[in-house]
């Protein structure tokens, strides 16, 4: 008994301090970060030409009205390249008419996915060839931004002499048990990606975002470009590393005021995300240690409060203690910082067995089809692992 009591001080020690750096690591990120929104920028003499590419494959029921907050801008220069990729939902016509409608859209249509390539991928550098801008934003076909947000973070940019830019966006709150599982994910790459550190030359983080990945065009030129990661799951983090590597200036703001998107309408549609995402973060991982992985966190996440079951001796008892309130702490600076509902990320053992759970499944259904299935087509492993790129900071 001693030796189990011993061994399971030990993880809930582990996890103290796991949640105790937690909440350290939010301090930061609400101090380090500027904010989109925040007075005193000095907007440039000139503003350069963005072209914002947005990838649009079976996006019919949320294109339109997204691309009207686009259009909606105040920046003076400015030219939407949408690229609809082999949609069959009704995307291709909507995308015509959007583009007869406002002359700053420019219509681009995909009929083919090569050889060796994910469709986002082939959507993204195909519409970074059709821009004219200065400037690329990619940013994905269900997102929102406020009527001044591309001028902010073109102001930001050129004050601080970045040529890439990645937001902290919000996420629409939804159902509860599914804010439950979107507020851990979020948690934990708030926690893990070291956001504030993005800025600093000396250091190797870096993000990216699918929602909002801002990138002067030269600065894409001196990286190995699109095709070296085509077969990224991971694309958005991995755009945001390649910069990083090649030298860019790049830059993280907080612009939760700004753009939004609703992330998942649903559990199960979380869940067939998860299969695409999952394979990013942890598709490099055999099938035996994702079990292990996936227990390791749950069990780290979750042993303060286990030990504060009875029959545990009293002192490792008042161990739990300040490891749940550590974390009760954590999940509430994580709602305050990226503006998550409080109750379902206090609820954060449901979020986290949840999130386990479909990486779980995630896993299972790849060794099942023997790949993942995204967008109707079949991406087979093996194939998907010579494209991994990105490095994970998990």
């Amino acid at each position: 008994m001693s030796i189990l009591v011993g061994a399971f001080a030990i993880l809930v020690g582990l996890s103290c301090a796991y949640w105790l750096l937690g909440a350290w690591g939010f301090v930061q990120l609400e101090r380090g970060l500027p904010r989109l929104g925040a007075p005193g920028v000095p907007e440039p003499v000139r503003w350069p030409r963005v072209s914002l590419v947005i990838p649009a494959c079976n996006e019919v029921d949320t294109l339109e009205a997204a691309v009207a907050s686009r259009l909606a801008q105040d920046y003076p220069d400015l030219e939407l390249v949408l690229v609809d990729d082999r949609s069959s939902d009704g995307t291709s016509d909507l995308v015509d008419r959007l583009a007869a409608t406002d002359a700053r859209v420019k219509p681009l249509h995909i009929t083919h996915l090569p050889e060796g390539w994910l469709g986002k991928l082939h959507a993204l550098h195909r519409g970074a060839e059709a821009a004219t801008g200065d400037w690329l934003l990619f940013s994905d076909a269900d997102v929102h931004f406020a009527p001044d947000t591309v001028r902010r973070a073109m102001a930001l940019c050129e004050a601080r002499s970045w040529n890439f830019l990645t937001v902290l966006f919000r996420l629409r709150p939804t159902s509860f048990l599914l804010d439950t599982a979107v507020s851990t994910t979020m948690r934990m790459i708030g926690t893990a990606a070291r956001l504030h550190r993005v800025a600093d030359p000396g250091s190797s983080a870096s993000m990216g975002a699918g929602v909002f990945n801002l990138v002067h065009r030269d600065m894409l030129a001196r990286t190995r470009g699109f095709e070296w990661i085509k077969l990224e799951i991971a694309d958005d983090a991995a755009l945001g590393q390649m910069v990083k590597r090649a030298g860019g200036r790049c830059g993280v703001a907080h612009a939760l005021g700004h753009v939004s998107v609703e992330l998942y309408p649903s559990l199960g549609a979380m869940a067939r995300g998860c299969e695409k995402a999952g394979f990013g973060v942890m598709g490099q991982l055999s099938n035996t240690r994702l079990v292990l992985s996936c227990l390791l966190f749950l069990l780290i996440e979750t042993a303060p409060l286990l030990a504060l079951a009875p029959g545990w001796p009293a002192w490792l008892r008042g161990l739990g203690m300040v490891g749940t309130g550590a974390a009760l702490a954590t999940c509430a600076l994580a709602s305050h910082v990226l503006r998550r509902p409080l109750l379902p990320t206090l609820a954060f053992p449901v979020g986290t067995l949840l999130f386990v759970t479909l990486l779980l499944r995630s896993g299972w259904l790849g060794w099942r089809r023997g790949g993942i299935v995204w967008r109707g087509t079949l991406y087979p492993t093996e194939l998907l692992r010579t494209g991994i790129r990105f490095e994970t900071p998990f």
